[in-house]
C-alpha cells in the first residue's frame, strides 16, 4: 500500500516537471522567435535604407552628369530664336547628348519634374525624347523627401569672372529667354536634414537647331 502512493506521489511529481519544462520551453521558443523577427526586421530596414541610399547617390550622379552635359541648342518659332531650356522651381527642361538610357542617338530633351504624393511626400520623374521624336521614357529618380526643388543662378554675361557671386543671384524661375544659366541647385530635404547640390553648365557656345516649336514632354 505504501509502495503505491509513493509511486503515485512520484507519478505526480513527474508530470509537473514535465509541465514546468513545457512552459519553460514555450517562452524561451516565444523569447528566440522574437528575437529572430526583431532580427530579420532590422536586417530589411538596414537593406532598405542603404538601397534607398544606393538610388539616390546614382541618381545625383545621373542628374550631375546630364545637365553638366547640357547642349545650349536653340529653335526657331516664327523667326524668334528660343532656347529648349525652360526652369522652375519643380521642373527643368533642357538638351544634353547624355541619355539616362544609354542607348538614345542624338540630341535629348531631358526634362525633371518634381510630383507630391497624398501624403505631402515628393518625388523626382526624369522623362526624356529624341530632338523631333515623339516617342518618351520616363522613371523615377528618388521619392520620399519632404521637399525638392530647382534654382538659377542669374548673373550680368559681362560680369568678370571672379564677380560672378557679387554679381549675381539665385532665383527659382528662369525667365530670360536669351541666355542659359551659368549653375543649377537642386535642394532635398528629408528627415530634418537639407542640403543642396550646385552643377555648373558647362558648355557655353550656342548651337543654333532650326526646327518648329518643340513638343516638350513632361509639362
Amino acid at each position: 500500500m505504501m509502495n503505491k502512493g509513493r509511486l503515485m506521489r512520484d507519478y505526480g511529481f513527474t508530470l509537473l516537471e514535465l509541465l514546468v519544462s513545457i512552459v519553460m520551453l514555450g517562452i524561451i521558443i516565444l523569447i528566440i522567435a522574437g528575437a529572430m523577427r526583431l532580427g530579420f526586421r532590422s536586417v530589411d530596414t538596414g537593406e532598405k535604407k542603404i538601397e534607398s541610399l544606393e538610388r539616390t547617390r546614382a541618381s545625383l550622379t545621373i542628374i550631375d552628369s546630364q545637365i553638366q552635359s547640357e547642349i545650349p541648342l536653340t529653335y526657331d518659332e516664327e523667326g524668334v530664336r528660343k532656347y529648349y531650356f525652360k526652369g522652375s522651381k519643380d521642373s527643368l527642361t533642357f538638351t544634353t547628348n547624355y541619355s539616362l538610357w544609354g542607348g538614345q542617338k542624338g540630341y535629348v530633351i531631358v526634362t525633371y519634374r518634381v510630383v507630391t504624393d497624398e501624403n505631402g511626400k515628393q518625388a523626382l520623374y526624369a522623362s526624356e525624347n529624341i530632338l523631333g521624336m515623339e516617342n518618351k521614357a520616363e522613371t523615377k529618380l528618388f521619392d520620399g523627401f519632404d521637399a525638392i526643388s530647382f534654382d538659377y543662378f542669374y548673373k550680368d554675361i559681362f560680369l568678370e569672372e571672379e564677380e560672378e557671386e557679387a554679381g549675381g543671384r539665385w532665383i527659382e524661375q528662369w525667365t530670360d529667354e536669351e541666355n542659359i544659366p551659368q549653375k543649377v541647385r537642386l535642394h532635398l530635404a528629408t528627415a530634418g536634414r537639407d542640403f543642396s547640390i550646385i552643377i555648373p553648365m558647362r558648355t557655353r557656345a550656342t548651337l543654333i537647331q532650326t526646327s518648329p516649336a518643340p513638343r516638350l514632354t513632361g509639362q
